[in-house]
C-alpha cells in the first residue's frame, strides 16, 4: 500500500498513555513497537513518521524515560515507543528493570505484531541492538532495522552499511528486513509509511 492511502493516519497519531508494568498495556488491536538505542534517533523517527514536531518527546539526557509510551495509530492499532537502550550512566538497577520490562514485553504482549529497531547508521549492530533483534525473533516477530541518521554519511557510505547489515542479517534469519532512513531529511519517509502501514492493518 502507498503512503498515501496510510498519511492521514500517521498524522492523526495522539498520545494514548505511557506504562510501566506489562499487565498496564491494552491486551486488544494491533501493536508496533519502536525499539533502539537512546542516542539513535527514536522519537525524532517517530516524530517525522506522524508528521509531528513533539508527538514523541526528545531528551538530552538518554534513557531518562523508562516507560513504554503508547500512541494512536487507528482504531484498532497503535504505535509503542520503548524505552531507550545503551544509556552508560543509568544505574545497574535501571539497565535491568529495562531489561525484564522489555523481554517480557515481547514475550508475552499478545497483540505485538513487529519490531522496529533504530540504529544510527555509522554504528549499526551493536550487542544490544542484537539482542533486541534476537529477542523479538525469539518471539516470531517480524523485524524492520532502521538504519537511521542516513544524512550523516555519503549515499555510497550509506549503502555499503546497509548491505552489510542485510547480509548479517540475512546468515541469521529470512524474517528480518532492514531500510535506511533519515528523520532530519524525510528520505524513504513515503516508503517507511507505507511498508508500516501495512504491518498494522495486517496487510
Amino acid at each position: 500500500m502507498t503512503d498515501d492511502h496510510y498519511t492521514a493516519r500517521w498524522r492523526g497519531c495522539s498520545f494514548l498513555t505511557s506504562v510501566g508494568r506489562i499487565e498496564q498495556l491494552p491486551g486488544t488491536g494491533r501493536e508496533l513497537a519502536f525499539a533502539g538505542r537512546s542516542n539513535a534517533g527514536k522519537s525524532s523517527v517517530l516524530n517525522s513518521l506522524c508528521g509531528q514536531k513533539a508527538l514523541a518527546r526528545t531528551s538530552a539526557t538518554p534513557g531518562r524515560t523508562q516507560l513504554i509510551n503508547l500512541f494512536t495509530w487507528d482504531e484498532d492499532a497503535r504505535l509503542a515507543d520503548l524505552p531507550g537502550y545503551g544509556f552508560a550512566k543509568a544505574p545497574q538497577k535501571v539497565r535491568q528493570e529495562w531489561a525484564y520490562l522489555v523481554q517480557s514485553y515481547f514475550e508475552q504482549h499478545q497483540p505485538l505484531i513487529g519490531v522496529v529497531v533504530i540504529m544510527d547508521v555509522r554504528r549499526p549492530l551493536t550487542v544490544l541492538d542484537r539482542q533486541m533483534v534476537a529477542w523479538a525473533r525469539a518471539g516470531g516477530l517480524p523485524v524492520l532495522c532502521l538504519l537511521n541518521k542516513a544524512d550523516k554519511l555519503s549515499r555510497g557510505a550509506g549503502l555499503s552499511a546497509l548491505a552489510g547489515v542485510r547480509r548479517e542479517m540475512a546468515e541469521q534469519d529470512a524474517g528480518i528486513e532492514a531500510a535506511l532512513y533519515s528523520a532530519k531529511t524525510g528520505a524513504n519517509l513515503d516508503w517507511l509509511r507505507g511498508r508500516l502501514g501495512d504491518w498494522l492493518r495486517g496487510s
